[in-house]
Order: structure tokens, then C-alpha cells, then sequence
């Protein structure tokens, strides 16, 4: 289909002459005698390249293309300004303007002809590029994993940040944790990085905001090899939970950026994280063995699968935080819990204490203590998931 130039200029002689020399060409041409109908005719036709006058009556050339560029409709159309105004302080204005390029009357209309060429050329060739690129974006979809509990205090935060590290351990690839509980941040103290602020920032801006670009530019590097979205401690962010759509962005954008994905959701389910949950290619809850707990954990998962998750894609950990002679069986905890077991991890108080006062998961800084062994393990039952899928 042939190229679609509009001309825009007051002269008649100009329009008849270089409209019939592009024509020629084999270009599709339409022309307008004014500013005003210049631009009526750019919205409507959505032309390919846009020549265009200066000194024209009713509104100059520099005005129509500041109105083009207002406009999201035509913003990204090609100009060529194509005028008798030779002066560089003319040139400066179109281009600060928004003029794609500038050529001044008389010229040759070979010139005419290679700088029309070359202009539409470079456009073809920016739209192909970001063609791709969203074309990559789309196809590009990271693992994600949503790690959540019944109650607080049961380790959300330190399962999910120790399998970050060990999803990053055994990938040594791109792998992100996102702690997304605003108000009520711990990670950024436990991993040395406090006052963080990535998530409130994110959640305050409107929707539109939330760009790969303010993401990426969110995440705070880690020595661990990790990247870290990260809630900020103070109590008043707690009310942007209330942002659900700037919440899915995040994680549409987020999925973009890395192979893995580490949400840590807090406790319950707010509306967020109904949201969340049934983005994530499985979830994982964590509880301890106590009856109350197990009860709580129990309504979790109903309310879980009600999301239209499938319950095999709902994997429990049982955390035994404290050694204790009273500690409930495994098998027992899942019996009452009415679902399977993925998991136990082993009691290991003191090597989690370490890990905090080192800023270090602790699978990085005592990679050969069972409980690091066994979050190791549930890296590696990911990793095949995550091929599988």
C-alpha cells in the first residue's frame, strides 16, 4: 500500500507542484490550503509524513505541529517542515516544536524526494523496533510465586526472601523479591537496605505510571544477587493496599523483567492480593503446627482455591520455628490441615538470627545447614516447575 503524505501549505503553486512530484513517486497524497484543515486532515486520515508550511494565515506551521504533538493521535506522526524561513533561530523553533526534520524553499526536488524518503524510512524502522520489543514483552513471562499466611509471625518474609536467594543460587539468573505489604516493610532491615521506598512510589501514582521503566528503576540491587522491591516501614503506607489496579500493573511489569518472581503477599487475603494470587503460576502458604494456625490455614486455602486456583498449584510449607517436645507431626499437621504437605523445615532459630544481623539469606550464608538444604530443595522443585509449565 502506497505511503500516505499530507501537504499542508497556503501555497497553491506549492501544493500542485511538489504533491504532483511525490505522486509520481508513488506516494498517496492529500493536501490542506490552512492550518486548521491541515489539522482536521491529520486526524482523520492519519497520514504516514506530514509536509509542512510555516507562514501560513490562520495559524502557523509552528502552532499546527504543536497541536499534532497534544494530540495522542497524531503525536507520532512524521513532520518535515518545508518553508521559506532560513533563518537557524526558525529552524531552532520547528524542531523545539516537534519537527521530525527541516528544509528550506527553494530546493531541488531530488533533496525533497531523499529527505521525504529518508524520514519515513527511520519511522518504519523506529515502529519495527518497538514492534519487537513489545512483541518480546509479551512473550517474556517470569515465574511467579505468591507466598502468604493465615496469620502473622509465622515467616512469609523469611521463606520468601531465602527463596529468592536460592532460586538465585541454583539459576544464578534474574530473580526478584517483592515485598508488597506497604507500611509494614521488614525486609529492607533484615537484608541491610532500610528506608526503601519503591513500593510506596509505585502504589501512589496513578495507574498509567506504573511503566517498566519506574519498575525497573524501583528495584534496589542486593550483594546477594537478588533484586528487591521493597515496602517502606512507615504505618500511614498501610492504606495503599487500596490501590488494586496500580498492584496488578506491578506484576504484569515485574513478570517482564525477570525468570523468577517472589511475592511475599503478607497475611489474609485483602483485595490486593485476591487480585495477585491467581496471576501467580503457584502459591505458596506457609503455617506452623499449631491447632489454631492449622485452622486458620485451613479457611486460607478454601478461600484460595475459591479464586479459581488449582489446589495442586497451592503448596504448603510447615514451619517449625522453635524446638519444642510438644511439636506437632507432620503427618498429623496435614491430616487436620485436610491438604498436602510440600514441605517441613526443620527448627533453626538460631541460624536466621545470624542471617538478619548479617544482612545475608541465610541458604547464602550457611548453605550447608539442613533447614538451608531443605529451602534449597523447595528451589529446586520450583525450577522444575517452572520448566514444566
Amino acid at each position: 500500500m502506497a505511503e500516505k503524505i499530507l501537504i499542508i501549505d497556503d501555497d497553491v503553486d506549492t501544493l500542485r507542484l511538489v504533491g504532483l512530484m511525490l505522486q509520481r513517486q508513488g506516494y498517496h497524497i492529500s493536501a490542506a490550503s490552512n492550518g486548521s484543515q491541515g489539522l482536521a486532515k491529520a486526524l482523520e486520515e492519519r497520514p504516514d509524513l506530514i509536509l509542512l508550511d510555516v507562514m501560513m494565515p490562520d495559524m502557523d506551521g509552528y502552532e499546527v505541529t504543536r497541536r499534532l504533538r497534544k494530540n495522542p493521535a497524531t503525536v507520532s506522526i512524521p513532520i518535515l517542515m518545508f518553508t521559506a524561513k532560513t533563518q537557524l533561530d526558525d529552524k531552532v523553533t520547528g524542531f523545539e516544536v516537534g519537527a521530525d526534520d527541516y528544509l528550506t524553499k527553494p530546493t531541488h526536488p531530488t533533496e525533497l524526494q531523499a529527505h521525504v524518503k529518508a524520514l519515513l524510512a527511520r519511522t518504519a524502522q523506529r515502529e519495527t523496533g518497538s514492534t519487537v520489543a513489545t512483541t518480546a514483552l509479551h512473550e517474556q513471562h517470569g515465574y511467579l510465586i505468591g507466598v502468604i499466611s493465615a496469620r502473622g509471625g509465622l515467616g512469609v518474609s523469611t521463606l520468601a526472601a531465602n527463596l529468592a536467594a536460592s532460586l538465585f543460587t541454583r539459576v544464578q539468573g534474574d530473580v526478584v523479591l517483592a515485598e508488597l505489604t506497604p507500611g509494614q516493610g521488614t525486609l529492607g532491615m533484615d537484608l541491610g537496605a532500610p528506608g526503601q521506598k519503591g513500593l510506596t512510589e509505585i502504589l501512589q501514582g496513578s495507574v498509567a505510571e506504573v511503566t517498566l521503566e519506574k519498575v525497573q528503576s524501583s528495584l534496589v540491587p542486593h550483594n546477594s544477587g537478588i533484586k528487591l522491591l521493597l515496602a517502606s516501614e512507615n504505618p500511614r503506607d498501610v492504606t495503599l493496599i487500596s490501590q488494586v489496579q496500580n498492584y496488578e500493573a506491578l506484576i504484569t511489569r515485574l513478570a517482564a523483567l525477570s525468570r523468577f518472581i517472589v511475592l511475599d503477599l503478607g497475611v489474609g487475603l485483602p483485595a490486593f492480593v485476591q487480585k495477585i494470587l491467581p496471576m501467580c503460576n503457584e502459591q505458596m502458604v506457609v503455617l506452623e503446627g499449631a491447632p489454631s494456625t492449622i485452622q486458620h490455614t485451613k479457611f486460607l486455602i478454601d478461600e484460595i482455591a475459591a479464586l479459581n486456583i488449582d489446589r495442586k498449584n497451592i503448596n504448603v510449607i510447615l514451619n517449625n520455628r522453635q524446638r519444642t517436645e510438644s511439636q506437632m507431626a507432620w503427618t498429623k499437621v496435614q491430616e487436620n490441615l485436610g491438604h498436602s504437605i510440600s514441605t517441613t523445615l526443620t527448627p533453626a532459630p538460631e541460624l536466621f538470627q545470624q542471617a538478619v544481623r548479617i544482612h545475608t539469606p541465610a541458604v547464602m550464608s550457611q548453605p550447608t545447614n539442613m533447614t538451608s538444604q531443605q529451602l534449597l530443595k523447595i528451589a529446586d522443585q520450583v525450577i522444575e516447575r517452572e520448566k514444566a509449565r
